[in-house]
């Protein structure tokens, strides 16, 4: 058993509780939130995208290079840079890195934010298009002779890279809660992310792609990657009393048209949002300390269910989910630097604490 923790990196201190519209990069907000994460054991930093955000390939160049350890994972989406091209970029960064890259696929859940950089394929387009990308980018990463490719979407002729990923490839993260996201990052994904659900609704999920990657003849699966939105006190009361706080804060910026879904936003068209919102409909706590009120409130844009608790009943959360078999915990929070300090002291501890001591007995058992 083992987990690690990913983070996400901003490149200024805008968030959801004090948005700054249009913030330009602050370069020492993003070296010292990069050095925090990595000084306090996160493996990992999710690189966002959207059409109107700024280049994930240069934020993640510079979180590298004020780091040590933490991995970087960009976040890309195919219609933005051709794959061939990709491939090379993700390797150079990998190259120069010695290793910390991780690239993850977004689809597109929303046909009116694709069609903002132009690409208006349908969502069952946009996964056989995802699929193709993956397999140029795994051909140019470990072909030694030139190829051809003839697909519906991508055409080329004798392209060969001469820049390696610095173990031989990069893990490819998909993420999604429809059918096709299932298929695809089942049966080519060595990473699937998930939003954070109830544990059985998640249990179920990991099933469906256990599944698939099954089908497709797969004797390994893909790492399970879940998100929380930890709302984190010294006491479960205190961190409540936090968390309607937040939530008031959440409300009050949408209002304000200070959120990326306005008041008058529709129901999301994609499926893990519909998921979110179904979810939250059923009550606003699940399991020990799983929030949904945070869904509502944002329209459920993007990664939005809230742990609240105080770092111990946040951990037995995370262990409920480690023990499931997701065994990369993505968690951010409404603060986010001050957030990832807190979850570096009081939380990766605790959860890293709980996997020795079921290790340990295990051991015990089997001697």
């Amino acid at each position: 058993m083992s987990a690690e923790f990913i983070s996400v990196s901003f490149p200024n201190a805008s968030n959801d509780l004090n948005p700054i519209p249009d913030a330009p990069v602050d370069a020492r907000y993003l070296e010292r939130y990069a050095r925090a994460l990595d000084d306090y054991g996160f493996n990992y930093t999710l690189i966002p995208y959207s059409s109107s955000s700024f280049d994930p390939f240069t934020i993640g160049a510079t979180v590298l290079a004020h780091t040590k350890n933490l991995k970087i994972i960009v976040a890309l989406r195919p219609n933005t840079v051709y794959p061939t091209v990709a491939a090379k970029s993700l390797a150079t960064l990998d190259q120069l890195s010695g290793g910390r890259v991780v690239v993850h696929f977004i689809a597109g859940g929303s046909d009116d934010e694709q069609a903002r950089e132009g690409d208006f394929l349908d969502k069952e387009q946009r996964y056989e298009r995802q699929e193709e990308y993956i397999r140029i980018l795994r051909l140019a990463w470990t072909s030694t002779e030139p190829f051809d490719f003839d697909g519906k979407y991508y055409q080329f002729k004798q392209f060969r890279s001469a820049v390696r990923p610095t173990n031989g490839t990069i893990p490819i993260s998909v993420g999604g809660s429809s059918d096709a996201a299932y298929r695809i990052g089942g049966s080519l994904g060595d990473i699937f992310g998930l939003w954070g659900e109830p544990l059985a609704e998640t249990k179920q999920q990991i099933e469906r792609i256990y599944a698939e990657a099954a089908k497709a003849g797969r004797t390994d699966r893909p790492r399970i990657w879940v998100t929380f939105r930890p709302i984190v006190a010294e006491t479960d009361e205190l961190a409540w009393e936090k968390a309607h706080r937040t939530l008031d804060r959440l409300k009050g910026n949408r209002e304000k048209g200070l959120h990326r879904a306005p008041p008058s936003a529709p129901r999301p068209a994609n499926v893990g949002s519909q998921r979110l919102l179904d979810i939250a409909a059923r009550g606003d706590v699940h399991d020990r300390a799983l929030w949904y009120p945070t869904v509502t409130a944002t329209n459920a844009s993007g990664a939005t269910t809230a742990l609240v608790g105080s770092p111990r009943t946040i951990a037995d959360s995370i262990l409920d989910y480690i023990d499931l078999g997701a065994d990369l915990i993505s968690i951010r929070g409404y603060d986010n630097f001050n957030d990832a300090v807190d979850y570096g002291r009081y939380i990766l501890p605790l959860v890293r604490e709980g996997i020795r001591e079921r290790e340990e007995v295990k051991k015990q058992a089997a001697a």
